[in-house]
């Protein structure tokens, strides 16, 4: 046989590996990309849970609404699927009120988790200048 013979059975099904690699590569991205998606969603949702506990807690401690200020925050809070982590009330007449919250992140697919746990808010608010 000659090497132009030789060279083609070689060379068979190489194809079909790099067809497979690339598919596989495609899986790998796609699930990183919804990951990274999941957590942007996890984020903004504690970003607006935290703005909104804050909103109303210092609302709360101006004597606008009903209530203990940091339990109308958890209150809140809970409403929009965020934990109160913190809420710490300041200034000269208490009125200026930080909050902390947690939102958990789903499991990856279902199946497995992150190794971070939780996406973080923070908000403070207080009466206008």
């Amino acid at each position: 046989m000659t090497r132009d013979a030789v060279t083609p059975l070689r060379e068979r099904g190489s194809g079909t590996v790099m067809a497979a690699a690339t598919a596989l590569l495609m899986c790998f991205l796609t699930a990183a990309l919804a990951a990274g998606m999941q957590a942007s969603t996890a984020v903004a949702r504690a970003s607006k849970a935290a703005d909104l506990a804050a909103l109303a807690a210092a609302d709360a401690a101006r004597g606008l609404l009903v209530g203990d200020p940091c339990g109308l925050a958890d209150e809140v809070a809970r409403e929009h699927g965020a934990e109160l982590e913190s809420c710490r009330r300041h200034g000269a007449t208490g009125a200026v009120v930080d909050i902390d919250v947690a939102v958990p992140l789903p499991q990856l697919f279902g199946m497995m988790h992150a190794p971070w746990r939780e996406a973080e808010g923070r908000a403070r608010a207080g009466p206008p200048p």
